[in-house]
């Protein structure tokens, strides 16, 4: 039976584009679908036959504030409570745009940016499921993602201590939720009508049950923890065709003609650093001295005084543009990893933050490029020793080319759309006292 369902999500392009996809294959089985998201990607969404509806402003404009290049680059402690206060007011606009538009649907798909739709999906009495392209589900077999030091020592040189410690470092995670949470804590009583309760992040609902988790990337890539729920899943990642019909042009196919295939660089959604990224990158491409094709997208990456070995290109589909390159060097974005593994291309992978390091170690650790190496610390003979690795180490391609051949066989959105259909089917409701919900505010 057709279904009506809401997805929200806030984000960069990499964070929106598996929505749609998930979108149209939910639509595929004859489900009514509304894809929420900030006011930027209204033509990006409806372009792909997906309805709209706004959780907000431009959050591009968001991102391109001198705020989040002075946190990333000068001083956090300093400018980042204004970032985190512009930030929880975009919130709470989302939330009552997602409480207007969920009054009919039947389910709530969301992002961890828009933990607040658990909210929502208690007061309505719908079930909720919660995505994630990164593994965010606490295990003791790996750390959590945001982690980027060394492991313990073993205790008496014999005594792992992984297994606790992994645990422990996802107390990292709760405290970053906290900035969620505060906005939650308001709207829960003001605009949703619910008694506050007990903090659980995005794990739990109104039961205190997990919440269904999807997990949208690859289990070759990051491979499902045996202690995690039932509840969680690694469908594969959400993969999303082009419809743009886009080709190289005749200057571009020229260049590509010219010589063999280039190596791309591009750092992605992220607008900070721009100066500083695009003296790195020439000086590399200068040493290094071989042929590239550099991205701009919102990095800010300039044309000016490259190599003529170089050429720019301000906006290309990935999944048109990777398999047209030798290798990739990119910030390690979840999307832009798969695109390239996708693709079957080596990868040097330069993090920025977020889940952006533990992307770039598992390139690493499946043999596919060598170890990333945050942007804060690449220097022009770091990337250009990289390009020359990825340019003549084989073994890099080999291990790309395989664990190529296994992504494809991958079906992440026919998966995710089987687990969303049977979590409707089979919800319960809230199963609490009505006494526990205070009357909805308007």
């Amino acid at each position: 039976m057709s279904k009506r369902i809401a997805v929200a999500a806030i984000g960069t392009m990499g964070d929106v584009q598996p929505f749609v996809a998930l979108a149209l294959a939910l639509k595929k089985r004859g489900h009514s679908v509304v894809l929420c998201a900030t006011n930027d990607f209204e033509g990006f969404v409806t372009g792909h036959g997906v309805e709209f509806a706004t959780l907000g402003s431009d959050i591009q404009a968001f991102m391109r504030q001198s705020q989040f290049d002075n946190v990333m680059s000068k001083n956090s402690l300093l400018y980042a409570p204004k970032l985190l206060r512009d930030g929880q007011k975009i919130m709470k606009t989302a939330c009552r745009h997602l409480w207007a538009t969920a009054q009919d649907v039947d389910a709530i798909i969301f992002h961890q940016t828009t933990n607040f739709a658990v909210d929502v999906a208690e007061a309505l009495d719908i079930p909720a499921i919660m995505t994630a392209f990164q593994p965010i589900n606490p295990t003791g077999e790996f750390p959590y993602f945001g982690y980027d030091g060394p492991p313990p020592e073993p205790l008496f040189n014999r005594i792992s201590l992984d297994p606790l410690f992994n645990r422990l470092s996802y107390v990292v995670q709760a405290a970053h939720q906290s900035y969620y949470d505060f906005p939650r804590d308001r709207m829960r009583a003001k605009l949703l009508g619910l008694r506050s309760r007990k903090r659980s992040g995005f794990s739990k609902n109104a039961r205190g049950e997990p919440i269904p988790a999807l997990h949208a990337y690859s289990p070759v890539i990051s491979p499902r923890p045996g202690d995690w729920p039932e509840t969680t899943t690694v469908t594969g990642f959400w993969r999303l065709d082009d419809i743009t019909g886009w080709e190289p042009d005749a200057a571009f196919r020229k260049f590509l003609d010219a010589g063999e295939a280039p190596i791309y660089l591009g750092f992605g959604s992220m607008p900070w650093g721009a100066a500083r990224n695009t003296e790195i990158i020439t000086k590399a491409l200068r040493e290094w001295g071989g042929r590239a094709v550099v991205g701009k997208g919102w990095g800010g990456i300039k044309a000016e005084d490259l190599p003529d070995t170089v050429y720019t290109i301000d906006k290309a589909p990935h999944t048109k543009l990777f398999p047209l390159m030798k290798a990739l060097v990119h910030h390690g974005g979840a999307g832009t990893t798969y695109a390239g593994l996708y693709a079957g291309r080596p990868t040097f992978v330069v993090p920025h933050f977020f889940d952006q390091p533990y992307w770039g170690r598992r390139v690493y650790e499946l043999g596919c490029g060598p170890a990333p190496v945050r942007l804060r610390k690449l220097t022009p003979g770091i990337l250009a020793s990289a390009l020359e690795e990825l340019a003549t180490d084989a073994t890099f391609q080999i291990a790309a080319t395989e664990l190529r051949d296994r992504l494809v066989l991958e079906d992440g959105t026919g998966l995710a759309a089987d687990i969303v259909e049977e979590t409707i089917e089979s919800y319960p409701g809230n199963l609490y006292d009505t006494d526990d919900v205070m009357e909805t505010a308007s």
